[in-house]
């Protein structure tokens, strides 16, 4: 054990007291207190394209969510009046309980001019104008969510399966349309946006199959049930399916909680993470999908996730897998869109910053000028070392860092995950970071390199910096435009000793002033 690590383990307290820090504003009732209601919907028996699973698919939801304690509202095969009762009853009793509330939908769904409906088995549609005057819109059900304002709400559209009205005069979008969750929200849909999903050749549909095992699943955190239902969906339609999900949710939340919650001692987190940097390193540039699946599967939010998800892309690619994409979202009013990290590093790539430095008032310049780029590594002329999303493994001084996921492999508001790394200096001595980030907003920021329409990363976590004795609590903003830079618009960093009461002792922003790509 490292002097570094000693103190590590003897400043537990402190350092464990920032990490606990509420993420992103924890309210003081715990999801798990909290009373939880279900109105479940599976719509099957249409007039000119039933669909085979729905009808299944809510029955067997509404027993999984039954079983871990939701009351549950179960309806099949309604029609419009039916149905719509049913929901504006359903947001009545959420405004009324404030209780966790979750909302589950099987069978035809469409999207008109970006907002989405669901389609009941009365449905006879031979005009646009009938999607809105027979559908029961998605978009008023989060508009009713919202106005009830209770603690938090789950909502999952089984509802992408093929368009009935493909051919209809006016719409030309496959699937749902996307939309940002509002607050407090996670939102899935059975397929990504503008795509399609398949009714299943079993009992269930491909999706809900994948999710009802998953929600069997004891003291999964919901984030993480979503992620291996996404991959379990992937793998089985071989790409050609993949769950989307938007999320705003601000506490945990489990399907079957822990018995005992409990905070792990340092010594234990050290122990963890040491665990799963070796699993990682065993499998990080693995040829063989399945064994980047049992790193996911284990870990889907752990400490090296969005990098296995990236390898797993890359191996997937190679093997002849034809992923769907999101459609194009531009001139959507429902979401800020969504990105992929761009990892197209070219030999001259450069990118030069103005550095400020808050605490001194004095001006600095860096560049950063591709020289090599390999199959895992980008090396620039001044001696840094980034992976391919850019996340940092050697500064130019010679520190030298674990693999870590500061930068995501896909961008949207809501997004949040954690890294944990450690970074060793030339004298051999080690320090650590733990950090929680989120995607807060995307907006427009102007630098000297001209204006971005950016992802806005915010982050807060705990450096051991190797040459000081007491953790610094690290605050990070980032705005990132990946769909025109591999590297960051600007970046603001401060970091402070000694807690609420401490000092701060860096407080720097870095603006790009000019930049070249290939």
């Amino acid at each position: 054990m490292t002097y570094t690590r000693r103190r590590v383990l003897q400043s537990g307290l402190v350092a464990g007291a920032l990490l606990m820090l509420p993420r992103w504003g924890w309210s003081q009732t715990s999801p798990a207190s909290l009373p939880k209601v279900a109105l479940v919907l599976g719509n099957g028996r249409y007039k000119d394209a039933p669909l085979r699973n729905p009808a299944n698919d809510a029955k067997a939801i509404g027993a999984a969510l039954s079983a871990t304690g939701f009351a549950v509202t179960l309806k099949t095969d309604v029609d419009r009046a039916e149905m719509a009762a049913a929901v504006q009853a359903y947001v009545a009793e959420l405004a009324k309980r404030k209780p966790i509330g979750l909302f589950y939908y099987a069978g035809h769904g469409i999207q008109l001019a970006w907002r989405n409906y669901m389609l009941p088995v009365d449905a006879e549609i031979e005009s646009i104008a009938d999607i809105q005057t027979q559908g029961v819109e998605v978009n008023a059900l989060l508009e009713g969510l919202g106005r009830a304002a209770n603690a938090m709400n789950v909502i999952i559209l089984d509802a992408c399966r093929d368009n009935p009205f493909g051919n209809l005069k006016g719409v030309d979008a496959k699937g749902l349309s996307q939309m940002d969750a509002p607050r407090n929200t996670l939102l899935a849909y059975a397929t990504s946006p503008g795509n399609v999903a398949s009714d299943g050749a079993g009992a269930n549909g491909l999706y809900t199959e994948n999710l009802l095992r998953e929600i069997a699943v004891r003291e999964t955190k919901i984030e993480d049930v979503f992620k291996r239902v996404r991959l379990g969906v992937r793998r089985e339609s071989n790409g050609a399916q993949i769950p989307w999900e938007s999320t705003s949710l601000e506490e945990d939340f489990y399907f079957i909680p822990p018995s005992r919650p409990r905070e792990l001692a340092a010594a234990e987190r050290i122990k963890r993470f040491d665990e799963e940097l070796q699993l990682w390193e065993r499998v990080r540039g693995a040829a063989d999908p399945a064994l980047l699946e049992e790193y996911l599967r284990r870990h889907p939010s752990g400490r090296f996730a969005e990098l296995a998800q990236l390898q797993l892309d890359r191996v997937l690619a190679r093997r002849g897998e034809r992923r769907i994409r999101i459609a194009a979202a531009e001139g959507n009013p429902f979401t800020k869109g969504s990105a992929s990290a761009n990892t197209g590093w070219r030999v001259g790539d450069s990118y030069t910053y103005r550095v400020l430095d808050r605490l001194t008032s004095t001006e600095d310049t860096q560049v950063f000028a591709v020289t090599d780029v390999t199959e895992s590594e980008v090396k620039f002329r001044n001696g840094q070392v980034v992976d391919l999303l850019g996340n940092i493994l050697r500064r130019p001084g010679g520190r030298v860092y674990t693999p870590n996921q500061l930068e995501p492999v896909d961008y949207a508001i809501g997004k949040q995950w954690r890294t944990e790394f450690r970074i060793t200096t030339p004298r051999g001595t080690e320090g650590e970071t733990e950090m929680d980030l989120k995607i807060a907003a995307r907006e427009s920021i102007t630098v000297p390199a001209g204006t971005f329409n950016a992802f806005r990363i915010e982050g807060r976590g705990v450096f051991n910096d190797p040459g000081h004795r007491h953790p610094e609590e690290t605050l990070l903003r980032k705005w990132v435009a990946p769909d025109r830079l591999r590297f960051p618009v600007a970046l603001e960093e401060i970091r402070q000793r000694g807690g609420k009461r401490g000092h701060v002792v860096q407080s720097r922003r870095l603006e790009l002033t000019a930049f070249k790509e290939s």
